[in-house]
């Protein structure tokens, strides 16, 4: 479940240093993020670059298994890639919580919106096992495990509004910084 303020859903555990190769091999470069069918590609081929011997992703029909990504130290290292950061929010993912991520990583995923990048080192989150669910309240900065146990993450701040709203255009759209011209009305005059 999502809301623009709360985000709930079950995890996937992944360790330190996964960089953007795992993410999305560079073979699929090429597939254009911006054709409906090209960002529903890379949805199915996130996370394709993990070892072998990793968790499963997905079910045995191609369907994600989890909408929310908690990892290590520096998530995203690697190159500066932006299909990885779609590839993730083509999949589901809608939250990745990490220790730290790979500066271009969490830039790219605040300019596209496709994933809300969360910092916290509470060592509880790597306690969890895959297919837990857990939600996070936005606004308050906080994860809830249970009904009882909360951790508190790093504040965001602005950045999760440029995210909420689909990313950095949209959001300066949604401010008054650029025009919306979806909304106003072009005419074009004809020469005759």
């Amino acid at each position: 479940m999502m809301s623009k303020n709360f985000i709930s859903g079950k995890v996937y555990l992944l360790g330190d240093n996964i960089d953007t190769d795992q993410i999305l091999t560079a073979e699929y470069l090429k597939v254009n993020p911006s054709t409906p069918e090209g960002y529903e590609w890379l949805g199915k081929l996130a996370m394709c670059g993990l070892p072998i011997d990793a968790k499963k992703f997905r079910d045995s029909d191609g369907t994600p298994l989890y909408s929310i990504i908690i990892a290590g130290e520096n998530f995203g290292c690697g190159s500066s890639r932006e299909h990885a950061v779609i590839a993730l929010g083509a999949a589901g993912i809608k939250l990745v919580i990490a220790k730290s991520f790979a500066r271009i990583f969490f830039r790219n995923s605040i300019v596209t919106g496709e994933v809300m990048p969360i910092t916290c080192s509470d060592d509880r989150l790597t306690g969890l096992t895959n297919g837990t669910e857990i939600s996070i309240n936005l606004d308050t900065g906080q994860i809830a495990l249970n009904s009882k146990e909360f951790i508190n993450v790093d504040p965001i701040g602005e950045l999760s509004n440029v995210v909420k709203e689909g990313g950095l255009f949209n959001y300066a759209r949604s401010i008054g910084k650029i025009p919306n011209f979806s909304n106003d009305l072009i005419q074009v005059r004809n020469i005759g």
